[in-house]
């Protein structure tokens, strides 16, 4: 057994789970992945819970040392697989490494509206034909606003070099692209590209079984 354990949702259409799996994958580290069927509520049964303490998913156990909340997750990955020997998933530079953190927070704690109506099941299961509420539309707004600020011009990634925040900001921007949503051309081109990442791809083409 790998001593990298990531549990994750039976569907695997979360998108912090998503992120920890990009992680382990850009570190090159051998991990089992094992599923939690939310449905159930298995991720609130005693077992599950001893080891998460927050009963969520993802949930990264490692040597007996257990772990949930993804941008911990990675924080962790990143100082336990340390660079040179392991890539690094933050910016070397401590201003851009904090900014890269910020849009991890930023990507969590706000766009409600967007992950209520643009949720990730039209990315894994199926677009939604519903137009977006006057919220979701003011989120959407305030999004493509910060990422015109954020991402350099003629520039791939964030910070110069590909980041965990790149795939963060590339998962909320799918919600709406693959939706069908408008989007500017400078922000879709971005998308689509860190969508075609190995890693990337690698979760995407994980086996998923609806009911």
């Amino acid at each position: 057994m790998s001593e990298l354990v990531l549990w994750a949702d039976r569907l695997l259409m979360s998108p912090y789970a998503m992120s920890v799996f990009v992680a382990l994958r850009e570190k090159g580290l051998t991990f089992e992945l094992r599923r939690v069927d939310l449905a159930l509520l298995e991720h609130r049964k005693i077992n599950y819970v001893r080891q998460s303490l927050t009963g969520r998913v993802p949930t990264l156990i490692n040597e007996g040392f257990a772990l949930s909340e993804s941008s911990a997750i990675s924080e962790y990955l990143e100082e336990t697989f340390a660079a040179p020997r392991y890539p690094r998933l933050y910016p070397l530079d401590p201003k851009m490494r904090a900014r890269c953190r910020q849009v991890q927070a930023w990507l969590r704690s706000d766009f409600m509206p967007i992950r209520q109506e643009r949720s990730t099941e039209v990315i894994f299961r199926a677009p939604t034909t519903a137009p977006l509420s006057i919220d979701a539309q003011a989120s959407v707004a305030q999004l493509y606003e910060a990422c015109e600020t954020l991402l350099p011009k003629d520039e791939q990634f964030l910070f110069g070099q590909w980041s965990i925040a790149d795939t963060d900001l590339a998962i909320m921007l799918s919600r709406l692209l693959i939706n069908g949503d408008v989007m500017p051309q400078r922000l879709a081109h971005y998308a689509k590209l860190q969508w075609q990442r190995e890693t990337v791809q690698a979760w995407i083409k994980q086996p998923r079984q609806f009911r």
